[in-house]
Order: C-alpha cells, then sequence, then structure tokens
C-alpha cells in the first residue's frame, strides 16, 4: 500500500523471527518499507538484514519491550503498522492498512477480556471507557493518530514498575501488570473516539496451540478454520521455536519454510539455523523427537501433575 511502512523490534536472540516476519511480508506480496530497531543485533545479522529494510539504532538504556514506538516516530509514514517479530504474516494486510489510512487504528483483540479502571489516574488520562482489550502484537494507524498514540505511550510507558508487571513477579493487583500493552489499551479507551478503534476478531491472530487452525498451503503460507476463515497472521507468544524446541506446528511449519525456501528475500546460513528447522533426515528426526515429547507432556504429565495439584495445575493461565 502506497504511503504505508512496518515497523518491529529485534536483537540478536530474535533475529531469526524477524527474518521469517520480513520474509512473510514480501511472500505475501507486502513491497512497503520496514523499519527494525536494533537491540542488539550482530554485525552478521544486520549485514543479512541491511539490504532487505532499515536498521534504526536503539537507545542503550531501555528494554525492548518498551521500544515500539522510537522507529515509527523517528521515521514516520502514512500509514504506520506495528508488528511483532515472533508473527508470521499469512495474507496480505492491505485492507487492515487502507482502514488505518481513514483514521482508524485497528488490531486485533487480545484473548482476555481486560479493563482496568485506575489506569485513567495511574497514567493521568483520565477517565477510560470499557471497550475491547487488544493485543500490541500488531497495530496499524494513520499518521495524525500515530502522533499521538504512539507519542503518549512514549511518555506513558515510562511509569510502568517492571518488578510488578509480568515480566516481573507477576502481581496480579498492578494495573499495569500487561506493561506496554496495558498502557496502549488504556489510551485507545480515554484518547481516541470509540468509532476509530477497530478490534478485529482474536480467530484472526490465533495464538498456540493454533485450535482447528491447519495450514492449506505452506508455499503461499495460507492457513485456515474448518469454516473456510483465514487469519491474517500467526504469532508464537511466550516461547520462540527458534529458540526453544516445540511441538512442530502451525507456526512453525511457516517458520521453517521461510527460512530454508529457495524462494525468500533473507537467506540465512543453514548453520545459524536450529537443526530441527532444517532440511535432511536429522531435522526430520529431531522434529519427530520434539513432538513425541511434546504430545508427552501435553496428554500425559501435565494432566497427571494438575490432577495432584502440581506446577501444571497454574499452566494453563495467559501469559500475554
Amino acid at each position: 500500500m502506497s504511503g504505508a511502512a512496518f515497523y518491529c523490534v529485534a536483537d540478536q536472540r530474535y533475529f531469526l523471527g524477524a527474518v521469517g516476519l520480513v520474509n512473510s511480508l514480501r511472500l505475501v506480496g507486502h513491497d512497503e518499507p520496514i523499519f527494525l530497531l536494533d537491540c542488539g543485533l550482530t554485525v552478521e545479522q544486520r549485514e543479512l538484514l541491511a539490504p532487505h529494510l532499515t536498521l534504526v539504532d536503539a537507545p542503550a538504556d531501555a528494554p525492548p519491550t518498551l521500544l515500539k514506538t522510537i522507529a515509527p516516530l523517528r521515521h514516520p509514514a502514512e500509514t504506520v503498522a506495528l508488528i511483532d517479530t515472533d508473527l508470521i504474516v499469512t495474507r496480505r494486510l492491505t485492507e487492515l492498512l487502507e482502514r488505518a489510512s481513514e483514521g482508524r487504528v485497528v488490531a486485533f483483540r487480545n484473548d482476555m477480556d481486560r479493563f482496568v479502571a485506575e489506569w485513567g489516574a495511574v497514567l493521568d488520562l483520565g477517565s477510560v471507557r470499557r471497550q475491547p482489550y487488544v493485543a500490541f502484537a500488531f497495530v496499524c494507524m494513520d499518521r495524525s493518530l500515530a502522533s499521538v498514540v504512539l507519542g503518549l505511550i512514549e511518555d506513558r510507558q515510562g511509569r510502568i514498575d517492571f518488578d510488578r508487571s509480568t515480566w516481573g513477579r507477576h502481581d496480579p493487583d498492578y494495573p499495569l501488570l500487561y506493561a506496554d500493552q496495558d498502557v496502549l489499551n488504556a489510551i485507545l479507551a480515554s484518547r481516541v473516539e470509540a468509532d476509530r478503534v477497530v478490534a478485529l476478531d482474536d480467530r484472526l491472530a490465533p495464538v498456540p496451540p493454533f485450535r482447528g487452525l491447519r495450514v492449506v498451503d505452506e508455499g503461499s503460507l495460507r492457513c485456515a478454520y474448518e469454516d473456510g476463515t483465514e487469519p491474517y497472521v500467526v504469532h508464537h507468544f511466550v516461547v520462540k521455536p527458534w529458540l526453544e524446541p516445540t511441538h512442530h506446528g502451525v507456526y512453525s511449519r511457516l517458520l521453517r519454510r521461510l527460512l530454508i525456501g529457495d524462494d525468500v528475500t533473507i537467506r540465512v546460513p543453514p548453520d545459524r539455523i536450529p537443526l530441527r528447522l532444517r532440511r535432511g533426515a536429522r531435522a526430520f528426526v529431531e522434529r519427530k523427537r520434539v513432538n513425541a515429547r511434546e504430545r508427552f507432556r501435553l496428554h500425559v504429565r501435565e494432566p497427571l501433575s494438575s490432577s495432584f495439584g502440581g506446577p501444571g495445575a497454574r499452566r494453563g493461565g495467559s501469559e500475554k
């Protein structure tokens, strides 16, 4: 879409996620500029990324979870799309960008129904209304809204007490438990008119275990539910498949395709990709081994632990 740009954040640990995201955007047909805030990439990683996007240096004194506003405020586009590096785009986002360009904020509902009346006082925003709670994994808006919303986020997120947030000791009574995501929702519920906030169904941005979702065409990244609904993105929050062995399901299959495919934009040397995501017999055996372990965990170990009141009894809570 003319006048739009995508913005993401990565360090060296999130490099492969960033490659998957960028390659998915290009594969589904997006040729808009991409700005990536570098929070600690290696020299080799920067060299692989630099020909395909604009690298923006991050300040050294802030955690990556609070840096989403830096690149879009430094390099504003007519339509700004913030997107996390643990997302894979599975169909074109043009319709969403166009809706945002008409003066709206477009995001996906979170799987939580969350509202905290104290947001207004804690963040000095005045009264806040109850409305759908959205995820901060993908948010797009036009330039005028972005200057207001992102400017407020950059200012107010300094009030987050990380020690009490979900990234610290997870104090359930803390109004900003979900850090910058709570700040975003508080601002949308107080400084943006309700009819300008578009909260899309969370089925259109599914998270693990991706219930009811299947890969329709690995080559084109298409996924669908049984009723034919196709999500725009798939989101692997919390555990990252390029960092830890996880079930080789919807996201991991697509990530592997985006890392080793012959038609991808960014090519990563095979020895920089985990064995389980590579080509060949050894990689195939490793994926089977991990899947067997994960099936045992999900269907045997955790149910038994839950039955006896062990740690698995509390695993089902939302960690977004």
